[in-house]
């Protein structure tokens, strides 16, 4: 599985992204998708997780991000996105997505996933 993340920029405080991560080779109906960020100087925390097309798509967010980000799928074109609404400075990250075959549930735990994106950039400006 070959993870892309694409959509990252600079906006200022308040403002919206969309990043989304498309998967390409081998893809599963229980393939979960989950969203890490980094801040500089600081380790890759889990934000968000999307359960496979076949275990129900159940959605999961992070307390930081809850109610300000949403996640969607699009299944014919294989992509995951993330809609970041009322951004702030602390956001600023690196955005990874991640790909695992989980089950029913999905987690926020690196060891969980098993490919990687290589990440886009977000800059939040105040």
């Amino acid at each position: 599985v070959q993870l892309v993340e694409s959509g990252g920029g600079d906006v200022q405080s308040g403002g919206s992204l969309n990043v989304s991560c498309t998967a390409s080779g081998f893809t599963s109906g229980q393939l979960a998708i989950a969203w890490f960020r980094q801040a500089p100087g600081k380790e890759r925390v889990g934000i968000s997780c999307i359960t496979g097309v076949d275990v129900g798509s159940s959605r999961s967010y992070a307390q930081s991000v809850k109610g300000r980000f949403t996640l969607s799928r699009d299944n014919a074109k294989n992509t995951v996105s993330l809609q970041m609404n009322n951004l702030q400075p602390e956001d600023t990250a690196v955005y990874y997505c991640a790909a695992g075959v989980l089950g029913r549930l999905c987690t926020h735990r690196r060891a969980d996933y098993v490919y990687w994106g290589r990440g886009t950039q977000v800059t939040v400006s105040s």
